[in-house]
């Protein structure tokens, strides 16, 4: 069983001869309690190669203290992190290992440092004795146990070796993050500045003689080659940061892991005359597949939050029967099947090695001539023909009649602008304020075709909600008014679309591009 809480804490640079002030003068602060000093003994692992301190994650395993066991670490913000703690046991436990799979790929973790800390801790009390904070100054021992080339090695074999003491402040659960500037403020006055290393982890890989490896940056020389690679490299650190979001069950981590995936896919089409499109088109198709699975997970999420909204929003007089609770039944069980869908295919080989492959595409980037063309050149002249795509769609289903070719015909007009837009989203390192503006009017019609085809695919929902309501001898009329609504939402979009699309399809909002 995991536990995972929110770590707010900052660290402060200290000696053996560090005094504390007196912290009640800290508003907020009413007393400080003694709570004796503890013994820890924390063993950190990671991959050889140090891929998790790269990325500025942490796993250890500790004995001693009130929440002895294994802890793995991420970031969120400056300062804060989110720490999800599992049973002290001899290995790694598997609900920790599936977190760090995108990351790991086909390595193990082995110990790289051990650190030896006596902890003196003291709890920040309110007026009522609620603890604010807690306040630790650590006496800190760290050996290195991963081998370094080049590094310095301890007479006795037992590795490099490094020793520091710090003081750590963290906010107690549900307190005022404000505490924390309070207490700082005293600190501060005492001359106790805070320390530059972000982590215990990080100053002992150094003091250690041990450095993650650096991020690789694409070459910024203007060409289109190294404009195209920075935006792949994002959207590759984002289909791994986003692995360990989705297993979590974080809100939008799915979503946006897709997107990383259409972003991605986009890229090798429109680039096609900078990347080589017989090396990126079978990348792309386990693209396509990986965001296949994933979003039958999040269209189930936008279905059911539309459907559960327009439930709401009817009159207490057209909801007839337990249509609330069917809509409930029937979600949970789509639910549950999308997410062991998304969940199965990021512990699949086939997830390992898209990773994989993409890594050696960064690595080794299968470049056209065109890649050495000027940025500023070139990326406007793919991001047009994107736009020509579009227009190429969507003036003809704007022609079509209402009904099933129309909805169709629409609903590739909408992947063809999100293709556009996620072109345009590339350029603006390169072009700036213009690809924003052409940016966001593309996303005014995809957002509008967006919003059409979810009333499309609500429609078919209801449809199924109507013949479960009827076959459990329950009233169907709710999910038909509902029906006539969500037709009507589809019709509006249509009706408005002719405008949106003109203002996107303004000759200036291309011609800007390559100013």
């Amino acid at each position: 069983m995991v536990e995972t809480k929110r770590e707010i804490e900052r660290k402060y640079e200290a000696t053996a001869e560090t005094r504390l002030p007196d912290l009640t003068r800290a508003d907020g602060v009413a007393s400080v309690t003694d709570e004796g000093v503890t013994e820890l003994d924390a063993v950190y692992y990671d991959t050889p190669g140090l891929r998790l301190a790269a990325d500025s994650l942490t796993l250890r395993r500790r004995t001693g203290g009130r929440d002895e066991g294994w802890h793995l670490k991420f970031p969120v913000a400056a300062g804060v992190r989110d720490e999800i703690g599992a049973p002290l046991s001899d290995t790694l436990p598997h609900s920790l290992a599936g977190l760090l799979r995108s990351r790991v790929r086909h390595d193990e973790v082995v110990p790289v440092v051990r650190l030896r800390s006596s902890r003196d801790v003291k709890h920040l009390r309110g007026e009522d004795g609620t603890i604010l904070a807690e306040l630790s100054v650590d006496t800190v021992h760290a050996d290195r146990l991963l081998d370094a080339p080049g590094a310095p090695a301890a007479p006795d074999g037992s590795g490099a070796a490094a020793a520091w003491t710090e003081i750590e402040v963290e906010l107690a659960d549900g307190a005022d993050p404000a505490v924390l500037d309070a207490v700082e403020k005293r600190l501060r006055k005492a001359g106790i500045h805070p320390s530059d290393a972000p982590s215990k982890l990080a100053r002992a890989l150094h003091g250690t003689g041990l450095e993650p490896p650096a991020p690789k940056e694409s070459d910024a020389d203007g060409s289109a080659g190294a404009a195209v690679l920075a935006y792949a490299r994002e959207q590759v650190d984002a289909l791994v940061r986003f692995d360990p979001a989705v297993r979590r069950d974080l809100p939008d981590a799915v979503h946006r892991m897709r997107v990383a995936c259409r972003r991605l896919r986009s890229a090798f089409k429109t680039y096609r005359k900078v990347l080589d499109r017989d090396v990126t088109d079978p990348v792309g198709a386990e693209l396509k597949w990986l965001a296949g699975e994933l979003g039958h997970a999040r269209d189930q999420e936008v279905l059911e939050a539309r459907l559960s909204d327009a439930l709401g929003a009817l009159p207490r007089e057209l909801r007839h029967g337990p249509a609330r609770g069917r809509l409930r039944t029937w979600d949970n069980a789509r639910s549950r099947e999308a997410r062991r869908r998304a969940l199965d295919a990021l512990d699949s080989p086939r997830h390992l090695a898209l990773l994989d492959a993409l890594d050696g595409l960064l690595a080794d980037p299968p470049l056209r001539p065109g890649a050495r063309k000027k940025a500023a050149k070139a990326l406007p002249k793919a991001i047009r023909r994107d736009h020509g795509r579009l227009a190429d769609r969507i003036r003809p289903a704007l022609d079509l009649a209402p009904g099933h070719d129309r909805d169709v015909a629409l609903h590739e007009a909408r992947k063809a602008a999100k293709r556009a837009r996620y072109a345009a989203d590339a350029a603006v390192p390169t072009l700036g304020k213009p690809a924003k503006r052409f940016s966001k009017r593309v996303k005014a019609v995809q957002s509008l075709l967006g919003d059409h085809q979810d009333a499309v695919v609500a429609r078919g929902a209801l449809r199924d909600l109507a013949t479960e309501a009827e076959n459990a001898g329950e009233p169907s009329f709710t999910w038909g008014v509902l029906h006539a609504r969500q037709e009507a939402a589809a019709a509006a979009a249509e009706r408005e679309l002719p405008e949106v699309w003109k203002r996107a399809e303004a000759p200036g909002i291309r011609a800007a591009l390559s100013r």
